[in-house]
């Protein structure tokens, strides 16, 4: 049976965090591979206390949760995660609900500080879910930026308005890389930009990630 890109990205990333350990550091600020799984395992399991991931009003339920799954055993967490026994998992929901949250935090891990690493060549089934979920994720992701914002994919050529507006910034490469800029990580990115340096300057002060 023929994994989806989801399910696909969620079997590596737990095979790239019992390789890595538990301690090693991640993208994801201060969280090392522990508690990045541990996040996923409440985003999964516990949606009473994931609805702090969006709600910023219940944040401190997310993280006392995340705090209180990362002091469990790493090995069952990281099993627990791979099972998908969750809603968010289920046929139809988990392309759009999980590929870009398994993708971004696999990358997480691949690219944290001092890790030997370089772009994957990944699926076309995974680029174009990829693809398919910026059109919503994407224009809520620049919600607040006063600027108009436009993707350009260097592989096919496609466009995405994010913003409308007169004189776009363009933001250039490959999907994987537009996902992760527009998800915070463009210390790690290879992205290239377009437009007026004005709009330019404002996309990289602009505080992106849900």
């Amino acid at each position: 049976m023929t994994r989806s890109p989801a399910r696909l990205e969620r079997e590596q990333l737990c095979d790239l965090a019992l390789a890595t350990g538990p301690d090693a550091p991640t993208l994801c600020g201060e969280w090392d591979v522990r508690h990045l799984m541990a996040h996923l395992l409440v985003r999964d399991r516990q949606p009473h206390n994931a609805v702090g991931i969006v709600a910023r009003a219940f944040a401190s339920r997310h993280d006392d949760a995340v705090a209180r799954v990362a002091g469990e055993d790493f090995a069952t967490t990281v099993g627990a995660v791979r099972a998908a026994r969750s809603p968010l998992a289920l046929p139809g929901v988990d392309v759009l609900a999980n590929t870009i949250e398994y993708f971004v935090h696999h990358e997480d891990i691949r690219r944290r500080a001092g890790a030997a690493w370089s772009p994957r060549e990944l699926p076309d089934a995974t680029v174009k879910a990829l693809w398919r979920a910026l059109p919503l994720v994407g224009r809520l992701i620049v919600r607040d930026a006063d600027i108009p914002i436009q993707l350009r994919r260097t592989d096919t050529g496609a466009t995405l308005q994010l913003r409308r507006g007169p004189h776009p910034v363009v933001l250039v490469g490959e999907v994987a890389e537009l996902v992760l800029y527009l998800y915070g990580r463009g210390s790690v990115a290879d992205v290239a930009f377009e437009g007026p340096d004005a709009h330019i300057t404002a996309l990289k002060s602009a505080d992106l990630g849900l």
